[in-house]
């Protein structure tokens, strides 16, 4: 990736993604062409291995124009991202209100949310504005924290709705969006509510 590692996770990510510094732009095109065909049709958690491992190759692909320089076929369902015109990838996450659906490739917004199927909009947004009050618990200042009482309790119960929260959008909204693109990616944890991808059940 290009930026340099801020914490223990990152440098991390960067370690794992060596291997795709290594491929030349042929092969990485090639593997990621292949991956995306066993990706189609299905939700993924952004946990998942496989997905974790595209993203890695995805990121680097994206720092070397690899789709741009069009070395393999994506498969045909694959549009084009509007955003760095890598085949589209969206993720669904809690910001989906302000960053709409995420490019796996480039981070950017690749599907405002005004653009998304009108009929999907109110379910989605109703889970976003659920979700903003609970995740915020972890960030609240020291005032906030008095005035509860208990937040580690607090705490202990937005980590549990988190969990729910999350629950619903794999199990609910993901396969709504599968009605419109060929592969989606979703937030399966809160990493400040300390919610992680095996506390998510669906």
């Amino acid at each position: 990736m290009a930026h340099e590692p801020e914490n223990p996770l990152d440098a991390l990510w960067t370690e794992h993604s060596r291997v795709f510094h290594d491929f030349d732009d042929l092969t990485l095109a090639r593997w990621m062409a292949q991956t995306l065909g066993q990706l189609q049709g299905r939700g993924w958690r952004l946990s998942h291995p496989l997905l974790a491992a595209y993203r890695l190759a995805a990121h680097v692909g994206h720092d070397r124009q690899i789709w741009l320089k069009r070395l393999a076929m994506s498969p045909a369902n694959y549009p084009d991202a509007p955003c760095c015109r890598a085949p589209l990838v969206p993720m669904l996450s809690r910001d989906v209100l302000e960053s709409g659906l995420v490019c796996l490739h480039c981070n950017s917004t690749a599907v405002p949310f005004d653009d998304l199927p009108e009929d999907l909009r109110p379910l989605i947004r109703g889970w976003a504005e659920e979700y903003a009050p609970v995740h915020a618990v972890a960030h609240w200042d020291d005032g906030e924290r008095k005035r509860v009482g208990d937040y580690d309790a607090a705490l202990d119960d937005a980590a549990a709705k988190a969990e729910t929260l999350l629950a619903f959008a794999g199990h609910q909204l993901v396969p709504k969006l599968l009605e419109v693109y060929p592969a989606v990616a979703w937030e399966d944890q809160d990493e400040c509510l300390d919610v992680r991808a095996e506390d998510v059940k669906l």
